[in-house]
């Protein structure tokens, strides 16, 4: 009898269970399937195999996201779909630096019935915020914030920063531009609006400096087309 070479259980590297190999000779046959069909292996579907031919996955898929968030958070009531200031200002520029006062950021519409501001914080109580805001730094004027929540249409005028009394959407489109009705209902958009010709201001273009002046120009000369109730 022959005598065993010690070599032979000699420990030459590493041992794998067998669980291991069959990981391991899975994915070399996922691999094996998706070079013998031609698809891309980075490319992948939700349960980890290729996408159908034509499906692509989009450069930047954040943006995505960040619209199914939005709307998401929409449908919840947590943001509001669309949220607006209407005033009796004849002027959006003068509504534009009352809004730059009050550090509320907004697209400002310019119409004869009465300027209108679009609101870009539309997050949790940010509307109402943004309506207080402006009452308080503009005292004299009164204001009804409209806000679209879950499709839920509300209107409520504030006074020196405090709300009081609501109105019912149908009472409030007959007297508003008839822009305010298509924005509210999301049948139209801002830019829409500017592409009718709709004279409009950012109040971010503005600084402090420039909205006093702007202030100081509608009360010493605009009496008779912009005025304050």
């Amino acid at each position: 009898m022959s005598e065993s070479n010690p070599d032979e259980f000699k420990d030459d590297g590493p041992s794998f269970s067998d669980e291991e190999l069959e990981a391991a000779l899975a994915g070399f046959e996922a691999e094996f399937r998706d070079e013998a069909s031609g698809a891309d292996p980075a490319v992948k579907d939700a349960d980890g195999g290729p996408l159908p031919d034509g499906v692509t996955v989009p450069d930047d898929a954040s943006e995505l996201t960040g619209s199914f968030d939005d709307e998401l958070e929409g449908l919840l009531g947590n943001k509001a779909k669309t949220a607006m200031i209407i005033t009796q200002l004849a002027s959006a520029d003068l509504l534009a630096a009352f809004c730059q006062l009050a550090d509320v950021s907004a697209t400002c519409l310019e119409d004869a019935q009465g300027a209108v501001a679009v609101l870009r914080n539309l997050d949790g109580d940010g509307p109402e915020a943004a309506a207080k805001d402006l009452t308080c730094v503009v005292a004299g004027m009164p204001v009804i914030l409209a806000v679209n929540r879950a499709d839920k249409l509300e209107a409520t005028l504030y006074v020196k920063g405090q709300p009081g009394q609501t109105f019912a959407p149908p009472i409030l489109f007959t007297q508003t531009p008839p822009f305010v009705e298509d924005l509210m209902l999301g049948i139209g958009t801002v830019d829409g609006v500017i592409a009718q010709g709709v004279h409009t201001v950012d109040s971010g273009s503005l600084d402090r400096e420039t909205a006093m002046k702007v202030i100081a120009q509608h009360t010493r000369f605009g009496r008779g087309s912009s005025k304050i109730q």
